[in-house]
């Protein structure tokens, strides 16, 4: 059996040597710059996201909240973990902190300008939640926990997705905000906003799903 992978493999090293690549239409390499210009975001690949392909994100979002509750659901009947593991010795714990603040900065920055660069709400979502990551395993789990009572961050993730359906509905059928000026911060309707509630949404559901795991694992 294995001179017929030997014999498939030496087909394919000559089919690449001897037959020459098909020629690329240079055409369609333009589609970049058609989607930038409907999109009117210098980003296209967020201009894919929050507009080619709107109705897949939707349920991208749908599909995450979800999977926070079925966390929450598939461990409720737990017993509460006795031991929470977390760091103890100052480094570490100088450290983390350190990589909490340049992973929320992050997060800040690409849910803001994540339209006119690299990343995004998704991207943003997930640098916020590794710096609350970060913190909780040098924090207390009752004062994560309180925090997170305190500033009704529950109700907010879910707001948060309530809005970025009724704004992505509005989009689908033609209502857009004025796309302004390619490559400005106020540019392309609505995805700077979609940009920001997406990344709201995965950080609250990251620290939901990191709050359960501490309860009821000891931490992730």
């Amino acid at each position: 059996m294995k001179w017929i992978y030997i014999a498939a493999a030496i087909a394919l090293y000559l089919k690449m040597l001897v037959f020459p690549s098909p020629a690329v239409d240079t055409a369609e390499l333009s589609i970049v710059e058609l989607v930038v210009e409907d999109s009117g975001v210098v980003n296209a690949v967020s201009g894919i996201i929050f507009r080619n392909r709107l109705y897949d994100t939707i349920f991208e979002v749908v599909v995450f909240s979800i999977a926070i509750m079925g966390v929450r659901f598939l461990l409720a009947d737990e017993q509460p973990s006795c031991t929470v593991y977390q760091f103890t010795d100052d480094p570490s714990i100088v450290l983390a902190r350190l990589g909490a603040t340049i992973a929320a900065l992050v997060s800040i920055e690409l849910a803001i300008r994540g339209h006119l660069s690299p990343g995004g709400g998704f991207a943003a979502g997930v640098a916020g939640g590794t710096a609350i990551g970060l913190v909780a395993i040098t924090s207390s789990s009752s004062l994560m926990e309180s925090i997170y009572q305190r500033w009704q961050a529950a109700t907010l993730e879910k707001v948060s997705v309530l809005i970025f359906i009724v704004i992505a509905a509005l989009s689908l059928i033609g209502i857009e905000l004025p796309q302004g000026e390619l490559g400005s911060l106020l540019s392309g309707g609505w995805i700077p906003l979609l940009n920001i509630l997406v990344a709201i949404k995965v950080a609250l559901g990251a620290w939901a799903a990191i709050l359960v795991f501490i309860r009821y694992r000891g931490l992730l």
